[in-house]
């Protein structure tokens, strides 16, 4: 086959024209590579080229004409079409991943379908790249966290290390240590999950070995962070704190990562004692290298099509539309300030000034505007603390579920339930809402807490997300806010007698609420 000018020329300017389509979603991906638990993810596409390079090995040139190759046509149909909806709900992270459909989509219209699927490890290869959405990704973070948490004080009363988990708070006695410092090595689980998965790929065995090793990596990520728990407590109990910080800076680093891949070898080692043929490790990866630069050369070979005009046309045609769309559909919404929310609320009223939260709590939370007070009605009646946060634009992170942020402080959720408390309210459209009982040691407490997403009073924070996208792509607003009422409980008191100042105070909070958070 000879050098096609007309084929590369097509496939630059289709490149040239989804690039410039997906802009957003790789400037998120930029931003996110600096962060640290996605600082792998430079690495992960040149991992994928040449995952595709040694597999295009097994797959000589084609000398006839290639006539499938319009599936990979509507594929990236679905890719532009997936990554406009990112675009027009302001959601980078959508952009981001439409970008790999196109991946995909580009490999099909250039091999064709029949050769093209086979591709597909190296492309699915790609999502280790991709950020989690925030709401997945904190909800694994914080389990993960926990879980790390709880082998690892597991381990030390096996040892009989004085220590005691109190929410996401370790008590080792001479000092206390927040569950995510101590868990800071999950950071690695993102880069140990794609090696484990190229492990897989490469591994020559059945695929129930090949799933063994794929699902390995989080389970090895958590007993290295519970280890590493468990040994900074005995170097605490035993060496004293200040031998702690060392070691913390040790092993907090790519120590863990580098654990970690030596027990995945070691658990392949494993397997092959189970393996019908008995290879050695060697035998059973995968790791011819050879001819990949040869293979790379190919890429001249790629010949001129309709269906690749056709990618060139729809890349054009997308950027053609996305000119016409307004940039400034969202508004930003007129309302109150939080400092004029009523301090008088029925008979509840204000105890003390307004309080303000950290400055680093603050920076997490990156509301535009938020209210803390405590409100009281008498001194026979506990107090009820009312928080409210407003944002304009969520759509580059927003708000945080008071699922995740409550054990910050020690708390343990101890009941956690979505209801409709319209009838009780005495309002005739549904007011669904989060009522938890959270406990540290022998004290607890109520929590009513629901997002506001303009009208909608939602309970459950992935469909408050999925509202913001519907909003998103529909008005192009993206603003909303979280309302959040607590009340301390007594010793013997039962729940209906807490929930009764919930209700009450939430009977008064919602009243003036629209002039603070717009339902329009």
């Amino acid at each position: 086959m000879s050098f096609s000018t007309a084929g590369i020329f097509l496939l630059a300017l289709a490149t040239v024209a989804a690039g410039w389509f997906f802009i957003d979603g790789l400037d998120a991906l930029l931003l996110a590579w600096q962060t640290p638990e996605y600082s792998h993810g430079p690495l992960i596409p040149v991992l994928s080229a040449l995952m595709f390079l040694r597999e295009l090995k097994q797959y000589p040139p084609q000398d006839g004409p290639v006539r499938d190759r319009w599936p990979g046509v509507a594929v990236i149909a679905l890719a532009f079409t997936f990554g406009a909806l990112g675009k027009l709900a302001q959601v980078d992270d959508i952009v981001a991943y439409a970008t790999i459909i196109w991946v995909g989509g580009i490999i099909l219209v250039t091999m064709g379908w029949s050769r093209g699927w086979h591709f597909w490890p190296s492309v699915l290869h790609l999502v280790y790249m991709l950020p989690l959405p925030a709401t997945l990704y904190y909800k694994v973070s914080i389990w993960l966290q926990m879980v790390s948490s709880e082998i690892g004080v597991g381990i030390l009363k096996l040892l009989s290390v004085p220590v005691f988990l109190e929410g996401n708070i370790i008590d080792l006695g001479v000092m206390r240590l927040h569950v995510a410092e101590a868990c800071s090595g999950l950071r690695y689980l993102f880069p140990i999950m794609s090696f484990s998965y190229i492990f897989a790929v490469l591994y020559r065995g059945p695929k129930w070995h090949k799933a063994v090793l794929l699902l390995a990596a989080v389970p090895i990520t958590v007993f290295m962070n519970s280890v590493r728990i468990a040994v900074a407590g005995i170097i605490a109990n035993v060496y004293g704190i200040e031998w702690l910080e060392g070691f913390t800076h040790f092993f907090e680093g790519w120590v863990i990562f580098i654990i970690c891949i030596v027990l995945l070898f070691a658990l392949a080692r494993l397997m092959l004692l189970l393996h019908p043929g008995r290879p050695s490790l060697a035998d059973a990866l995968d790791l011819d290298t050879s001819n990949l630069l040869s293979q790379a050369g190919r890429l001249r070979l790629i010949r001129p099509s309709g269906a690749m005009v056709a990618v060139v046309v729809l890349g054009f045609a997308a950027l053609a539309a996305w000119q016409l769309v307004p940039q400034d559909r969202g508004q930003l919404v007129q309302r109150s300030a939080f400092a004029m929310f009523p301090t008088e609320l029925g008979a509840w009223r204000q105890r003390g000034p307004e309080e303000r939260l950290t400055p680093d709590i603050a920076k997490a939370l990156g509301a535009d505007d938020y209210r803390q007070v405590t409100m009281m009605r008498d001194a026979a009646t506990p107090v009820v603390g009312l928080f409210m946060a407003f944002y304009h634009d969520q759509s580059k992170g927003g708000i945080h579920s008071p699922e995740i942020c409550l054990p910050s402080s020690g708390w343990e959720i101890a009941k956690l339930e979505r209801v409709d408390i319209a009838p009780r309210l005495g309002v005739d459209s549904q007011f669904m809402l989060n009522r938890a009982i959270i406990q540290k040691g022998e004290a607890r407490m109520m929590v009513y807490y629901w997002f506001q997403q303009g009208e909608r009073r939602v309970a459950w924070d992935v469909a408050a997300k999925f509202y913001l996208l519907a909003d998103g792509i529909r008005s192009g607003q993206t603003d909303g806010g979280i309302v959040r009422l607590t009340t301390q409980m007594g010793s013997e008191e039962a729940e209906e007698s807490a929930e009764a100042r919930l209700l009450e105070m939430t009977r008064e909070v919602i009243a003036p609420l629209p002039k603070f958070m717009p339902e329009g």
